[in-house]
């Protein structure tokens, strides 16, 4: 089955250098994978009050623009969600919305404002990825439910409040191959090196 791929970039030339530019793709009926880190690692989110901030507004604009998430997790800099978008389109309002209202809540906690919250040094604000197959699936949805551990906050998921789980591995795997929201047949250069 193929699937419209819309895209968007920064740039107007897909290449440069001979290099692909990084772009977005807006897929109807897929599961992504997403992840924004804040500006050189600045740990904005480390007060309670601060993810509060974040967690009120992810429910806010995923509710409205039609994101289900699967698994969602947030530390002091950065968060990932892996979750099933119906209207592709709808990631770019995601996007904006979220990160816009994110930045100006969490800098007016900050004693000082933290300008180009989400920015890198590249002008990337975050990276989605249509999620392949369901090894792939697998892979970041663990990925995301054990950021706990890997930051060294505590080794079990359920005990840490930020990490919050919609579906189950299982029920979302189902989930995934039920709607077809999987983007098989799309080749990706750094997947295709870790199997």
């Amino acid at each position: 089955m193929s699937k419209h791929i819309a895209k968007s970039s920064r740039a107007r030339n897909e290449y440069f250098q001979g290099k692909h530019r990084y772009e977005h793709w807006y897929v109807d009926n897929q599961i992504y994978f997403i992840t924004a880190r804040c500006r050189e690692q600045f740990p904005a989110f480390a007060s309670e009050e601060a993810k509060a901030v974040f967690w009120d507004r992810f429910e806010l604009y995923t509710q409205a623009t039609g994101f289900e998430p699967i698994v969602t997790s947030l530390v002091d800099n950065h968060y990932h969600t892996l979750g099933y978008l119906e209207i592709g389109l709808n990631l770019k309002t995601l996007m904006q919305r979220l990160h816009g209202s994110v930045a100006k809540m969490v800098n007016d906690l900050l004693p000082a404002r933290w300008p180009a919250f989400f920015r890198d040094k590249k002008g990337k604000e975050y990276f989605d990825g249509c999620i392949r197959d369901e090894l792939q699936f697998r892979r970041a949805y663990r990925y995301t439910l054990t950021q706990s551990r890997r930051h060294g906050i505590c080794d079990d998921y359920l005990l840490y409040k930020h990490t919050r789980v919609g579906m189950e591995i299982e029920e979302a795997v189902r989930f995934a191959k039920e709607r077809k929201a999987l983007l098989e047949g799309v080749p990706y250069k750094r997947y295709m090196r870790d199997r």
